[in-house]
């Protein structure tokens, strides 16, 4: 599925709307400053899993280059643009991922610390009557991030598969490569 095209049928599906966009572009202010600690947190808590500490240090300064793709991703959750543009890259962002070997059972739980970290400074952050709908909108980004990362893993290992590849790990790597070099998205 073309992401743009997924991105606005999961927009649908959550009710996400130019609401939610302005909130979590007016939240911007609060919530980018904090891009680089939650990518700390992200992958100090990635670190901790032995098969993940693997893959984030194989080469030669990885984990420096991700800690800054990490904060350019969390801004961009609080642009107020979600658009083709948009949708392309977080699909990239999936594939990119299943490329190196990082599974959506890695990449799921650990979007629960930039939940946690996030959630905790709008409680902190925000006036009583502001919390409500800067979680809601919060939450429907992030539930269509996870989507959309998803299917691209999902891409890949279709992709994998009908290469031959008889591992799922195996196929998800060789699909994402198939499907990055093909520039599909």
């Amino acid at each position: 599925m073309d992401p743009y095209i997924l991105l606005e049928t999961l927009k649908r599906r959550t009710g996400f709307n130019e609401a939610h966009m302005r909130v979590l572009a007016g939240l911007g202010h609060y919530m980018t400053p904090l891009a680089s600690e939650v990518a700390l947190a992200f992958y100090d808590y990635l670190g901790r899993d032995p098969e993940m500490r693997d893959i984030l240090w194989a080469s030669p300064g990885r984990v420096e280059r991700l800690y800054g793709s990490f904060a350019t991703w969390y801004r961009e959750l609080f642009s107020g643009v979600y658009d083709a543009a948009y949708a392309h890259r977080r699909y990239r962002i999936g594939l990119i991922h299943a490329r190196i070997g990082i599974t959506p059972g890695h990449m799921v739980p650990a979007m629960g610390i930039v939940q946690e970290i996030s959630l905790e400074h709008m409680r902190t952050a925000l006036r009583t009557g502001e919390i409500f709908p800067a979680v809601e909108a919060f939450e429907k980004i992030i539930a269509i991030e996870i989507a959309l990362i998803d299917e691209s893993y999902l891409a890949a290992l279709e992709v994998g598969f009908k290469l031959g590849t008889s591992s799922s790990r195996d196929a998800l790597v060789e699909g994402a490569n198939v499907l990055l070099k093909e520039a599909r998205v």
